[in-house]
């Protein structure tokens, strides 16, 4: 299934997108989409549902988040080697872990918001996993068992903000730098998760390409590597790190986003996202 949310910000109702790619209405049938909704039992059961029968949402309506209640925003750095190789760090020897404010999450299409400050604002197209279930110390076998769905996220970064001090957390957490959606798809669609196309342009000219199948670290790993340091709880979030092609990385001279620049992303079978940059006020 392809969950979503749709409406003005606070205000979004629960639909699902039908066998042609329409939004179809779900409200009648679940309040909203959560942790509880995203359990291995309430999925099964919104799975019997047949998605043509649903009222037809004929408006494009903005799209948000697709689901809420998430606690933990976990982030994964330099998990692809052609990234780690142009940002001239070293292939870490385990994941790096780093947290992502929950204030920071925004939906699919809303804008970005450059910060009061920033100088050095990049892109990342990074691959979201959704937990359903409470994960704590698990095995790499069995993390996948944990996972609810897959979603696109943007890891928007502010770089000098970021390089500023050892410690990653403010060049990655401000407001509008946490993209997610515009689908959660659950697992029944996405049966392995280290083979999905990744790309995402800017002005239309294309970035970054890549393919979850060259992470140094499979979600599996992270899952259960995570889980290790803290339980994760459905709901919780984790963006498993960015292929080569982010701003930061561009030989001579890095390129960094402005106010009018428009990103789009696109991870196979998950959806797109497009956001605006615009200037901080006030």
């Amino acid at each position: 299934m392809k969950l979503c949310r749709y409406g003005k910000p606070g205000y979004e109702k629960p639909g699902v997108i039908d066998g042609e790619g329409r939004l179809r209405d779900l409200s009648k049938v679940i309040d909203n989409i959560g942790p509880n909704e995203i359990s291995p039992r309430q999925l099964k059961t919104l799975s019997r549902l047949k998605a043509d029968t649903l009222p037809l949402v004929n408006s494009s309506p903005r799209l948000g988040v697709p689901y809420v209640g998430i606690g933990k925003f976990v982030a994964i750095g330099l998990n692809y080697s052609d990234h780690a190789k142009e940002a001239g760090m070293p292939i870490p020897s385990e994941p790096i872990v780093f947290m992502k404010a929950t204030t920071c999450i925004s939906g699919p299409s809303d804008d970005v918001i450059q910060p009061r400050g920033s100088t050095k604002l990049d892109w990342e197209v990074e691959l979201g996993v959704v937990i359903g279930t409470t994960a704590k110390y698990v095995s790499e076998a069995e993390a996948l068992s944990h996972v609810a769905g897959y979603c696109i996220v943007n890891d928007v970064s502010e770089r000098s903000f970021q390089m500023a001090t050892s410690q990653w957390d403010k060049g990655k957490g401000f407001d509008s730098a946490g993209p997610i959606g515009p689908w959660l798809v659950t697992t029944d669609e996405i049966p392995d998760p280290q083979s999905l196309d990744m790309a995402l342009d800017v002005n239309g000219q294309r970035m970054q390409t890549g393919n979850t199948r060259t992470m140094i670290f499979g979600v599996a790993r992270i899952i259960s590597h995570v889980s290790q340091y803290m339980t994760l709880l459905p709901g919780d979030i984790i963006a498993t790190g960015t292929p080569p092609g982010v701003g930061l990385g561009i030989k001579p001279t890095p390129v960094f986003l402005k106010p009018g620049d428009v990103m789009t992303l696109s991870i196979q079978r998950l959806g797109v996202q497009k956001q605006r940059v615009v200037a901080h006020h006030g």
